[in-house]
């Protein structure tokens, strides 16, 4: 009988020793990025976050950010094997998974069929500028994604593990692209927004580079640590009542369904939403928030934590109306009125107040 990997041992508790552990590590972590990356601490965290999480993130940002630069440190500071891929009209599955050669033994002249790895075969993927692919090679990198392997000519080839994908995508130039369906874009756990640094970091970013040579980065986890931290995130506790907050704010999005208690729905959501998120929102704002707990220390997830991670995760999967795009009102800005109108105890905003009348 074979186990998931991707679950736990029923065995396996978050000590406070492990979650000490995984704290100075991570701390080591962004210290070794900060010696090339300047700023960018959110991205970081959450690229981390989806790594533990043995999840996928795709990243939007403008060119010229440190996307490249920012992963591939960061494979180096996890020991981990890093491939780019360009993503490219003329990109075929195959540029990608892997193909079958031709190969002659010379000394008996025998042919026979050898599969030639692709760059998929790596623990880190950069996948350059998704969206400037066709759907059929856009597939076949989800599809590895998902089922972490590929077939070709009938056999299954395992990728490696940890496998983490990270895609980019460029918000301002969409002429010839294919931009993924919202389908496709469900399957990544995180949508990282990267902005513009700051005056100040961006006067350290020019200063860097034009004055410093090459920074040496150390590996601060190999991938057995990575193994392990994974395992852990996933048996941190997550409370039935945070469970139940998160379920709150998803559901909360689905404008086609009744509201669970019967009460008002935001008012953004309601006025600019044409379609909420699905149950794997659900399991990512759970899964995220317990390696938000363990990066902050706590000993169990709390509706803070939650709150932190709900942006990366829920942004991607909010298809907004019209009115959104008329009013120029992004998913961020009705996340943020989800945040503050959906309660953490479960009572509604006239509800809490009745109780405290009543306590008065």
């Amino acid at each position: 009988m074979t186990t998931d990997p991707t679950t736990p041992s029923p065995e396996l508790h978050a000590t406070a020793e492990d979650i000490a552990h995984v704290r100075a590590a991570y701390a080591k972590l962004r210290e070794e990025i900060r010696k090339t990356i300047v700023g960018q601490d959110d991205v970081v965290d959450q690229i981390l976050m989806a790594i533990f999480c043995r999840g996928h993130a795709v990243v939007v940002g403008v060119p010229g950010l440190a996307k490249t630069l920012l992963i591939s440190t960061l494979a180096k500071t996890l020991s981990l094997q890093f491939s780019r891929i360009q993503f490219t009209p003329d990109l075929m599955p195959s540029d990608i998974t892997g193909t079958e050669v031709i190969q002659e033994d010379k000394a008996t002249g025998h042919r026979q069929l050898r599969f030639v790895r692709g760059p998929i075969f790596g623990n880190v993927i950069l996948a350059d500028e998704i969206n400037r692919t066709p759907p059929k090679t856009q597939a076949a990198l989800l599809e590895a994604m998902q089922e972490r392997h590929v077939t070709v000519g009938g056999i299954q080839h395992d990728l490696p593990s940890p496998f983490f994908v990270l895609a980019t995508q460029n918000p301002i130039e969409q002429e010839g692209t294919y931009p993924l369906p919202e389908a496709q874009l469900d399957r990544f756990m995180f949508q990282v927004q990267i902005s513009y640094p700051t005056a100040t970091e961006e006067e350290e970013i020019v200063k860097r580079s034009a004055t410093r040579a090459s920074v040496q980065t150390t590996a601060v986890l190999s991938a057995p640590d990575i193994k392990k931290v994974q395992d852990l995130v996933r048996a941190m506790p997550a409370p039935d009542h945070v469970i139940r907050y998160a379920l709150r704010l998803v559901r909360a999005t689905r404008v086609k369904e009744p509201m669970d208690g019967g009460g008002p729905r935001p008012k953004l959501v309601e006025t600019y939403l044409a379609w909420g998120a699905g149950p794997r929102a659900s399991e990512f704002l759970i899964l995220a928030a317990k390696a938000k707990a363990i990066l902050s220390g706590a000993t169990h997830v709390l509706p803070e934590h939650v709150q932190a991670i709900t942006k990366p995760v829920l942004r991607h999967r909010l298809m907004t109306n019209f009115n959104a795009e008329a009013d120029q009102v992004t998913t961020d800005a009705i996340i943020d009125n989800l945040l503050k109108e959906i309660p953490v105890d479960g009572a509604t905003p006239r509800e809490r107040k009745q109780m405290n009348e009543v306590l008065r």
